[in-house]
């Protein structure tokens, strides 16, 4: 659910928090409305939300990662048939590109995933997820599931078909191996598949029956595209206007991560343009089709188990609707809403009840605003939040109580019957109350999959919101309820922000890693900052077996909200190679905290902050640096100048007005960040400079790029070509990390001094050996340094190119330094230091 999108949801009194939240979510879904904040939606919005409660049909899309989905087919099901749609990506694309900021890993997932849900805002699916963690580019089905969990994620994906209980599926790859295609993709549609067949067996996933879910069985599978059936999938929405491609477009244009910053600009995967759009299928199992994908299928409330009177009733209101009036069609609505309670609970029901609900509420013109005077509460604090009603139509409305639930707590209050009311909530929040993070970053993952404690949680896009407003009317002989998120002012006309609940205190170390030699001592600085004013307590650090800390802890006092100090500690490292984590952790008022706040800050999704431990790589290991300062020209972002400075170099920071022979003076080496050549317009005018800088004696080292999009066509100062890559990529990279590597030129300078390299310092890598390796170059130039391959593929000798153009060296590699040295594998600093001393042997 998008906090931004609209603060009053339909609730139901007696519901638990987690299920409120997934109501939260489903309510996206029945909502085709846009309108500005706290206005009522227009007629036409209504009556298309009558027309979909009246349709009784569900679609589950599934792919492997955020932007892999059909964006035209999702808007064409969606805002066209008006079916319930949901959209499954195994992963949140954790080990994908960063386009337009420095963020990788987890911070880059929590991006992706944010760009997501601003899409389902815009199209009307809900968005689902399972705990498989993007490790990269995989060349195949069978390597994917070797890092994934495979039982795990099948789980996953028979929990979201019980929860979401669709009545097809349609993946977006095929199940079966695809020579040059991500083995993510084509391992997400086998694992659908695998799903398909079991998910309505309760022998599968018994746990998951313990819960409270029940077996379902959808009806098809299929595959978009690769042949069978073809149906026309466009049109326009009669609410925005808006064609399927238009819609398909806007939401493509959240990607901006993956994209860039103009977004997708196409309106999905398949299809033609416009209204002439068409989408193809095959069918991988279940009940054969020919022409639609809900073939032979009941898509009214005639399947449901006394549901017939009710479809009659919902047809009825639907006929009488009168856009201009929608308060008139409040009593055959509270008719509809009495038949509906006699239904058994059922998740999809239970989904339609909250969209009959959300419908009674537009008709009713009822909007709940609860606004909070911060969006960040600290454990133990008071917290003062306003609520207002407005009722804008005739019809008798009485607010008769309201009611905020918030962690290790809740109040309640009585309404008002006025036409315009409001009311102030005081909540003292306990000191014990957890502090906000992503609940699939609570725990640390593995190499392929998230730790999730609470299962119930698992296919769930975000967390549920920390504070919820419900607001109970009796209208007629009924009650509604209308659930308000609590959002904190910003800017004017933009939305308000969700509330989150942080620590007292942050802790950031000044770096992510450390370096030691075995044996070292180093001074670790901890920088301290207040949330609030008056904050005072101690700190420690804890430290792995085998590293010494000195003193044990620290007091800090600050005095002002946002105040900093910072504590340093003296850790020395064991006498033999060793690595593992530092933890920082302050006591504040007997309470203990470690956690390190990070901002995700990008105009296009909210606000996100994280609040990880706030932890320290420590690395124990013998290497040695020639030289003292490298200038760092930066390309997408990276962690490079860390790992300079780790390394014991000044840096120098460099644009391309700075490649000039007097700026580089006095430089040892020069590092172009990684796909620097794609993003920087000032490189290609100036990189004649850097080449000179080369010739007389300096030594630059260019990480990868990617072959589509070069802003600079010379790579190096002889031919270089990474061209091939743009049409078979998956030939020029090395996934495997843990591959075999060969030295092709074991006497060479960058594998012998100043640190004589070996088969050990290519283990234990991360995440992959490298992309988007030259495909040729100037052989009399360049030497080739390494060898290595992907299993049962040729062995790449691209990946460590170095040239000696005249005194100095010139290195281009798409070695994935970017993410070893972030990771703190030594053989990644060893080598790396190896390449920044070329030239001073």
């Amino acid at each position: 659910m998008r906090a931004a999108t609209d603060s009053s949801r339909c609730g139901s009194l007696a519901w638990s928090r987690g299920a409120l939240a997934v109501a939260l979510a489903a309510a996206a879904v029945f909502t085709t409305a846009r309108t500005t904040a706290g206005e009522p939606p227009a007629g036409i919005a209504i009556q298309q939300d009558l027309r979909s409660f009246g349709t009784y049909a569900t679609v589950l899309h599934v792919a492997a990662h955020p932007d892999d989905e059909n964006r035209g087919l999702l808007a064409y099901l969606s805002r066209i048939r008006g079916f319930r749609t949901g959209y499954l990506s195994v992963t949140r694309g954790d080990g994908g590109q960063n386009e337009i900021g420095p963020e990788f890993g987890e911070k880059l997932g929590l991006a992706r995933t944010q760009e997501l849900l601003a899409g389902r805002a815009i199209d009307g699916v809900r968005q689902f997820f399972t705990r498989a963690l993007d490790f990269g580019y995989s060349k195949s089905i069978t390597e994917t599931l070797s890092v994934w969990d495979r039982q795990q994620v099948l789980g996953d994906v028979v929990r979201v078909i019980r929860t979401f209980r669709p009545d097809v599926i349609i993946t977006r790859f095929s199940p079966q191996a695809q020579a040059g295609n991500h083995g993510h993709h084509n391992a997400s549609a086998l694992l659908a598949l695998e799903a398909f067949k079991i998910s309505g067996d309760p022998q599968a996933f018994p746990e998951q029956i313990a819960e409270g879910l029940t077996p379902w069985q959808p009806t098809r599978i299929l595959q978009n595209g690769g042949g069978g059936f073809s149906i026309a999938a466009g049109g326009t929405d009669p609410v925005t206007r808006d064609s399927v491609q238009t819609i398909a477009a806007q939401t493509s244009a959240q990607h901006k991560t993956q994209f860039g910053p103009g977004g997708g600009g196409r309106g999905g995967r398949g299809g033609a343009s416009g209204d002439e759009r068409t989408e193809t299928f095959s069918l991988l199992a279940g009940a054969p089709a020919k022409a639609d994908i809900m073939e032979g299928l009941d898509l009214t409330w005639a399947r449901v188990p006394g549901g017939a009177e009710l479809g009659r009733l919902a047809a009825a209101a639907l006929a009488s609707f009168k856009p201009g009036d929608p308060a008139a069609s409040v009593p055959s609505l509270l008719a509809l809403r009495a038949q509906l309670a006699k239904l058994p609970a059922d998740s999809l029901v239970d989904d339609k009840r909250q969209q009959l609900d959300r419908i009674l509420q537009d008709c009713l013109g009822i909007t709940v605003a609860t606004t909070a005077p911060a969006a960040e509460v600290v454990p133990g604090e008071k917290l003062t939040l306003a609520a207002s009603v407005v009722v804008r139509s005739k019809f008798p409305v009485r607010w008769t109580s309201t009611h905020v639930s918030y962690p290790g707590g809740g109040l309640s209050v009585d309404g008002f019957e006025s036409s315009r009311m409001s009311t102030e909530l005081v909540l003292d929040l306990p000191a014990n109350v957890p502090v906000s993070h992503p609940y699939w970053l609570r725990e640390e993952a593995t190499a392929g999959m998230f730790r999730v404690a609470d299962p119930k949680l698992i296919g769930q896009p975000e967390n549920s919101p920390p504070f919820m407003v419900d607001c109970t009317f009796d209208v007629g002989d009924q009650k509604l309820v209308v659930s308000s998120e609590p959002l904190a002012p910003t800017k004017p006309g933009k939305p308000g922000r969700r509330l989150v609940v942080i620590s007292p205190i942050s802790l950031r170390f000044s770096s992510g890693v450390a370096l030691f030699t075995p044996g070292e001592r180093k001074k670790i600085e901890v920088e301290v900052t207040a949330a609030r004013a008056g904050e005072r307590g101690s700190l420690r650090l804890e430290t792995p077996a085998g590293w010494t800390v000195s003193p044990s802890s620290q007091p800090f006092q600050l005095g002002k909200n946002g105040e900093q100090t910072r504590l340093a500690f003296t850790v020395t490292a064991p006498e033999k190679s060793a690595a593992g984590t530092v933890l920082a952790v302050a006591e504040v008022g007997g309470v203990k905290f470690s956690h390190q706040r990070t901002e995700i800050r990008y105009d296009h999704i909210p606000l996100q902050i994280l609040q990880a431990p706030a932890r320290l790589k420590v690395a124990a290991f013998d290497y040695a640096t020639r030289g003292k300062n490298v200038g760092y020209l930066p390309g997408a972002g990276d962690d490079t100048v860390e790992a300079l400075s780790q390394l014991g170099y000044g840096v120098t920071m460099l644009t391309g007005l700075g490649l000039t022979a007097e700026k580089l003076r006095g430089l040892d080496a020069v590092v172009i960040g990684v796909r620097a050549f794609n993003e920087r317009s000032d490189l290609a005018a100036n990189f004649p400079g850097l080449l000179a800088y080369v010739e007389a004696g300096g030594t630059v080292i260019a990480q990868y790029n990617r072959p589509n999009g070069l802003k600079a066509q010379q790579l190096g100062p002889y031919a270089l070509s990474i061209a091939e890559s743009a049409r078979s990529a998956p030939k020029w990279r090395v996934t495997e990390e843990n591959a075999p590597v060969l030295f092709l030129a074991p006497d060479h300078a960058a594998l012998t001094r100043p640190n004589r390299l070996g088969p050990a310092d290519f283990v234990g890598w991360v995440q992959e050996r490298g992309a988007y390796f030259p495909n040729s170059w100037d052989e009399k130039h360049y030497t080739p340094v390494l060898t290595m391959n992907d299993t049962d593929e040729r062995p790449l000798t691209g990946s460590l190119l170095i040239a000696k153009h005249g005194k100095g060296y010139y290195v281009y590699t798409g070695l994935a330094f970017f993410r070893q040295l972030p990771a703190g594998v030594p053989g990644g600093y060893r080598l790396f230091a190896n390449l920044l001393a070329l030239g001073r042997e």
